[in-house]
């Protein structure tokens, strides 16, 4: 039979997948597994490498028992995987330690420390990412700092989808993405590590791993790989870029123009626009954001994330599911969702604002502050429950607004992914903030989607990023939500004012941090 199914693995912070897709860009199958990770008090969040490997090499085995005769019909395999982080492995390949996750705060003072010296201007003009604490850089500086045996049995620093890219072929690799808007120029996608000299740890250079193109570049599925998966040896394996840009070319961001933007609205914020060239990155005064490598020659995807974007629902759901539970009254989420979408559209808008920093973490964009929480402005005796999730679902409206507003013009389309995309309410909601038709995007796996998608490129499937967006991408877009255009106006009315309120808010915001922790204390 011939070779007529790419896999896509997705390691996420929640769930690990496997995904089958035809040539054609259909999805035929997904294994599964839950990940997990454990939360220190000191701030760590770790995970078990030698685990992750198990989890995913056995998502790869279960997807053989949905798909006949899978073993001889893999054309290739891409993985991609949570961003940030550190994965050290020693000089045998075996873990030093366990993965410090993107949650990881440990480094926290480091990043508000670089943040804040002669260096950080330089570094953010080279990789057109701002510092902080999720980020290998300064993670790789605490342990120069705190725990440098651990940091001298380490032979190569990894992210979580090359740790699996190494245990699939046993190349020590990274991916253009990752390895620069960490260490590298985003102009030139290659290494520039200036800030490891800049946190006192040049030693570290010698960890960081060569970097590879997907677009061009496979390694065979090793022996060992294939025995743990029961996939055949020699089978082409392909380093993704990391799961966000994954997502957005798997979610229709690919646009020769730049005039495309893709919003993720998961429990954090993503909102992403495409540059055709380096020249076409927008850098912004604060220093935020990121700007990654794209899979397509010349092309880069900037991004703002903001912190907590669907998580700020889920608290007002729980809220008013508290409530409900002191009078005896059990309800899930899901319960309080139905028929939400309606009764807050017919709810008046723009009578409260509501900042969105739900996130113990604060905020990192457009603007960077650990501090940053969330708030209502405006509260009335006479609101209710619904004017307030009406104000929840306005404040991520705005926010989407304030990232693309730091990345340039907004676009002039919009493809939303993620659980909030199934509100009728936000798309709505968003399309009016931000002045463009919103599409979802019906694709489930969008991430696994856009690795596989790479591979398709590298194995020739495709002659190019075009031709396959075109086949895999353009069939799943549901249809448009247009703008309405007495939102849009409210939108502009009130706009300036939500961002006022959040800069005037600063000083408030670092009074109370320091009273919370002086009560810690």
């Amino acid at each position: 039979m011939t070779a007529d199914i790419l896999i896509g693995i997705d390691a996420g912070t929640s769930v690990i997948k496997s995904v089958a897709f035809s040539a054609a860009g259909e999805q035929l199958a997904v294994t599964a597994i839950a990940n997990s990770y454990a939360t220190l008090k000191n701030g760590g969040v770790e995970q078990d490498m030698a685990r992750t490997w198990r989890d995913a090499a056995q998502t790869l085995r279960e997807l053989a028992d949905k798909i006949d005769n899978l073993n001889n019909r893999v054309i290739a395999i891409a993985v991609t995987g949570q961003g940030d982080g550190m994965w050290l492995i020693d000089k045998e390949g075996e873990p030093v330690a366990p993965a410090w996750l993107w949650l990881d705060s440990r480094a926290a003072s480091i990043a508000e420390e670089f943040t804040r010296s002669p260096s950080y201007a330089a570094h953010y003009e080279r990789t057109g990412t701002g510092v902080n604490a999720c980020q290998q850089n300064v993670q790789l500086a605490w342990l120069n700092r705190h725990a440098p045996e651990v940091l001298a049995r380490a032979h190569s620093s990894h992210h979580c989808k090359d740790w699996l890219y190494f245990k699939l072929t046993g190349e020590r690799v990274s991916d253009p993405s990752e390895a620069n808007f960490t260490f590298g120029d985003y102009r030139t996608r290659k290494y520039a590590p200036d800030i490891l000299d800049a946190l006192d740890a040049p030693e570290a250079k010698r960890l960081l791993p060569e970097i590879v193109d997907g677009t061009e570049q496979s390694h065979g599925l090793s022996l060992a790989a294939a025995t743990a998966t029961g996939l055949a040896a020699g089978t082409p394996v392909i380093l993704g870029f990391v799961d966000v840009v994954c997502t957005g070319l798997g979610g229709g961001l690919f646009d020769r123009e730049g005039r495309v933007g893709c919003s993720i609205a998961g429990s954090t914020g993503m909102h992403m626009r495409l540059a055709p060239s380096a020249a076409k990155v927008k850098l912004n005064p604060e220093r935020t954001g990121y700007t990654m490598a794209f899979p397509a020659p010349n092309m880069l995807a900037q991004m703002q994330s903001n912190m907590a974007s669907t998580l700020n629902i889920d608290w007002l759901l729980d809220v008013g599911r508290d409530v409900l539970k002191a009078q005896g009254i059990e309800r899930s989420r899901k319960d309080l969702l139905d028929g939400l979408d309606d009764t807050i559209l017919a709810r008046p808008g723009g009578q409260l604002i509501y900042h969105p920093y739900i996130s113990q973490a604060g905020e990192r964009g457009p603007f960077l502050d650990a501090a940053a929480r969330a708030q209502f402005t405006g509260l009335e005796a006479g609101m209710g429950y619904a004017d307030l999730m009406r104000a929840v679902f306005e404040g991520l409206s705005f926010a989407a607004r304030d990232c693309y507003t730091a990345m340039g013009p907004l676009p002039s389309d919009i493809r939303l992914t993620g659980g909030g995309a199934r509100s009728k309410a936000l798309r709505l909601l968003f399309a009016s903030a931000l002045k463009a038709p919103v599409r979802s995007v019906l694709r489930e796996e969008a991430g696994a989607a856009g690795a596989a998608m790479i591979a398709a490129v590298q194995q020739k499937v495709f002659p190019s990023m075009d031709d396959c967006a075109r086949i895999w991408v353009d069939p799943v877009l549901g249809p448009e939500t247009k703008p309405d255009a007495g939102l849009t106006q409210l939108f502009d009315t009130t706009f300036p004012v939500y961002q006022e309120t959040r800069e005037q808010m600063r000083g408030v915001w670092r009074a109370l941090q320091a009273s919370r922790q002086g009560a810690h204390a």
